[in-house]
């Protein structure tokens, strides 16, 4: 498994793991992914799409909780060269998010410019909390 994030990672089931996007310059950007490699929500098995919702719940109750977001928005779309593997983008709209990038435009937090990231250190807080938050409604 190649991590992405300077953080731990959030959760991982049997089929899914989270961790925190990096970089994005918006807190909270989550992303589940699936353990093994496929390219194709139609390939996935019953079992890993009953696990998925089980993680997608959980988490959204999570980032909610946390960042006391208005909406959240959950994605696939596992095309673009490097990222051809079946993997959910969940995205809080709290009060950083900027309405200019709603809908589709969202992916602008994930082309930033560096000095707008969000710093390592803050993104370890957030797993922390998180992992502590999945870690309680899993047992």
């Amino acid at each position: 498994m190649k991590r992405i994030s300077p953080g731990q990672q959030i959760f991982e089931s049997s089929y899914w793991y989270v961790e925190h996007a990096y970089p994005t310059s918006l807190e909270g950007w989550l992303v589940i992914v699936l353990k093994r490699h496929c390219e194709r929500l139609h390939e996935l098995s019953l079992e890993e799409q009953l696990d998925l919702a089980r993680v997608q719940y959980h988490v959204l109750q999570a980032i909610h909780q946390l960042f006391r977001s208005e909406r959240e928005y959950v994605m696939c779309f596992a095309e673009a060269p490097g990222f051809k593997h079946i993997h959910f983008h969940v995205v809080p709209k709290h009060e950083e998010f900027e309405e200019a990038y709603k809908g589709g435009k969202v992916f602008h937090y994930l082309k930033a410019p560096t000095e707008e990231w969000v710093a390592p250190s803050r993104i370890q807080e957030i797993c922390t909390h998180l992992h502590g938050r999945m870690i309680q409604t899993f047992s």
